[in-house]
């Protein structure tokens, strides 16, 4: 009995997706930095964004890449649903202003933003990609509009984030 209870724990423990150091309640951390939305280049404040209602706040490793681009065409592609559950959109990546102004035309289709995540905002938020520190995880944050911490999905496939998210934010509305 005992082996199988450790087996069963094992196999639990294998399905969940890595976490986040921020949990659900905490206060998310504020943040000012810039970002790009149809390639236009604008200063983003975290404070701010939060003033039109909850924030889903997804964080990616790297602009252009298969994973990250699948994910920004879902999160274009579910923009109309997100924005009817009364939330916004942020991708926040590692790479450089130009790189994103150019990925959020061509990737993220001028549906929302993506911005600059400084190394503190990565710190604060606890998405250092272990493999290659310079980039994030692939970690989604929803805000709830008091900013705190309302979900957390970590996982490094992207294909679960957009649907999650979108879960979360509805459920906000109950």
């Amino acid at each position: 009995m005992r082996k199988f209870l450790l087996g069963a724990a094992a196999a639990l423990l294998s399905v969940q997706p890595a976490q986040a150091a921020l949990s659900i309640g905490a206060q998310a951390p504020d943040f000012t930095t810039t970002g790009a939305v149809g390639g236009k280049p604008f200063k983003l404040h975290l404070k701010d964004q939060l003033k039109n209602g909850p924030v889903v706040l997804y964080f990616f490793p790297k602009a252009f890449t298969k994973g990250c681009t699948l994910e920004a065409h879902a999160f274009s592609e579910a923009t109309a649903d997100f924005k009817k559950a009364g939330a916004r959109v942020i991708g926040m990546s590692a790479d450089d202003l130009p790189t994103l102004q150019k990925f959020s035309v061509e990737e993220c289709r001028s549906a929302f933003p993506v911005a600059t995540a400084s190394p503190a905002t990565i710190k604060a938020y606890d998405v250092v990609l272990k493999q290659k520190p310079e980039l994030t995880n692939r970690t989604s944050y929803v805000i709830d509009r008091n900013g705190r911490i309302a979900f957390v999905h970590s996982d490094l496939d992207w294909s679960q984030h957009v649907s999650k998210t979108l879960a979360a934010v509805r459920s906000l509305k109950r």
